[in-house]
């Protein structure tokens, strides 16, 4: 804390990085990204500043998690205002390996979770997308040896994929979620915000509005199907294509019928345009 921030591109740089603050006995906090960071980002790296003297913040765009119709070459690459911003954050560490130094020729092991990684959710429409977050984010997590990985809810499939994951593989870091971040009109903030049109940019708060209008109907005691069913159809009259809008066990991600089963979370993945968006929220 303090000192001038520095990238690391190779995992002896990050290793020995860390084993200094370890001799030190300073606790270290990751912020996992793949760039593109914005205010979202920012208070993950707040969060971790506040748990631990030291934080690394990962940017690696990951193409393990990417469906062969994503284009990975169009993701937002903006390393440089990162940079910035993370010097203002007052970050310690930018791990940036290079897919080379994360996949080396004659990578053949993956993690394949399971869980909440088959709730039938983005696992539905994204097949291998979890193996890919998985297997990153594990690696991740025993390169830097944090004490606490920071994860936004607003990706709230691949946050219980992850604490499930560093559960069963008994993983030291503490797995800490942290409220999604929006703009003032509701739109949960994603770095794929940026490729809305103008047009579809004041469109899209509408999912945040009707998940709230759906946990409202809900708390009120309306039956969970109507509900649902009255909500796609908001949804869609507003321009979006729906994937899905469901109500899940907030912990296991299964299936609800009624408000009784449980605290609920609503979660909704929607496109508009060729842009696709996820939003959530608790019930």
């Amino acid at each position: 804390m303090g000192d001038q921030l520095r990238v690391a591109r190779t995992v002896p740089t990050l290793r020995r990085a860390v084993l200094r603050w370890r001799a030190a006995r300073e606790r270290l906090a990751l912020v996992p990204t793949m760039g593109a960071l914005h205010a979202g980002h920012g208070a993950l790296v707040r969060a971790a500043r506040r748990r631990a003297r030291r934080v690394v913040v990962s940017i690696f765009v990951n193409p393990a998690q990417f469906a062969p119709e994503e284009d990975l070459t169009t993701y937002p690459q903006t390393f440089n205002s990162d940079v910035a911003m993370l010097t203002g954050l007052e970050a310690d560490l930018i791990w940036a390996p290079s897919t080379d130094v994360m996949y080396p020729p004659g990578f053949a092991t993956r993690v394949v979770p399971a869980g909440p990684a088959a709730a039938g959710l983005e696992d539905r429409f994204r097949p291998h997308f979890f193996e890919g977050v998985a297997t990153v984010v594990t690696k991740l997590l025993v390169q830097c040896a944090p004490d606490y990985a920071m994860f936004g809810e607003k990706d709230y499939q691949q946050l219980k994929v992850i604490s499930q994951m560093a559960k069963d593989l008994d993983l030291s870091a503490r797995i800490v979620a942290i409220p999604t971040v929006r703009e003032k009109d509701g739109l949960a903030l994603s770095s794929r915000n940026a490729y809305l049109s103008a047009r579809e940019r004041a469109i899209a708060p509408a999912l945040n509005r009707v998940l709230k209008e759906c946990a409202g109907k809900i708390a009120r005691g309306e039956p969970l199907p109507q509900v649902l069913e009255e909500g796609a159809r908001a949804i869609e009259q507003t321009g979006f294509l729906l994937d899905y809008l469901e109500a899940r066990d907030a912990e296991t991600l299964a299936p609800v019928t009624s408000a009784a089963d449980g605290p609920i979370r609503l979660l909704v993945a929607a496109r508009l345009g060729s842009t696709r968006l996820i939003d959530n929220l608790p019930v």
